[in-house]
């Protein structure tokens, strides 16, 4: 019972709260939480009533704990939406029909995001990191809304919307790895290690082109002023030495 007890005050404090925005993250945010509960099967599925009235107290008793975790995730201008359900399923399924819409919205945001995946394309200046970023976001939204990519498609998408930049790595990688067992967490991996590689080089590159830069000037400068001062001396001394001694 103590062990069960330290879960749950672990769980209150990890609860996302939920405030009418990203709804999408929070409740991926949600199932992860409920299935380290053992509480999300309830959640997605409900529970049926056994004949076994012991079952029955054992399977309440669990949704009443995961509608509990459901409460308090929630703003208190969204815990009025649920607020009369009564499992943990309805009120699951009253935030997500209010949040992320029914069947005809979830297609439209779909097509939308599988527009933003497939158009996905880096900028000129932007680092591994963003581009990276840019498509974990798009990813998990359409993870959210149900629908699996696969890695291998992931993979080929994001070596595809690369700057010539990065080409030498991306021939690298086609010609080195099975892409249908290659993860798109070792992709991350070896493209930061890339990236890092080449602002290293280029730092280095900089310091060298600084340090010519700051010798080669001065050299010419103390060189032209000492060549001017000679210059001058020679030619007035002779030419007042002159001018004095007709005089």
């Amino acid at each position: 019972m103590g062990s069960n007890g330290n879960v749950m005050s672990t769980a209150q404090l990890l609860i996302p709260i939920f405030k009418r925005e990203g709804y999408e993250f929070w409740s991926i945010r949600m199932k992860t939480l409920l299935r380290c509960q053992d509480l999300w099967d309830l959640v997605e599925q409900g529970y049926a009533d056994p004949d076994d009235e012991g079952k029955l107290r054992e399977n309440r008793k669990k949704d009443s704990k995961a509608l509990v975790i459901i409460q308090q995730a929630v703003y208190y201008s969204v815990f009025l939406r649920i607020a009369a359900a009564t499992t943990s399923k309805k009120a699951w399924l009253i935030l997500q029909k209010a949040f992320q819409g029914d069947s005809r919205v979830l297609v439209v945001k779909l097509q939308s995001l599988r527009r933003d995946f497939e158009t996905l394309m880096m900028k000129n200046g932007e680092s591994i990191a963003d581009i990276l970023s840019r498509a974990t976001t798009i990813i998990s939204q359409i993870q959210t809304y149900g629908e699996t990519i696969k890695d291998q498609t992931i993979v080929e998408k994001v070596l595809r919307s690369l700057t010539p930049k990065f080409d030498h790595v991306v021939a690298a990688i086609e010609e080195s790895k099975n892409l249908s067992t290659f993860t798109f967490i070792k992709l991350m991996g070896s493209l930061e290690a890339y990236e890092s590689r080449i602002n290293r080089s280029m730092e280095r590159n900089e310091e060298k082109a600084f340090q010519v830069k700051d010798v080669v000037p001065k050299y010419n400068d103390n060189d032209r002023v000492m060549t001017r001062g000679r210059g001058r001396g020679g030619y007035r001394g002779r030419g007042r030495g002159t001018g004095k001694g007709c005089n």
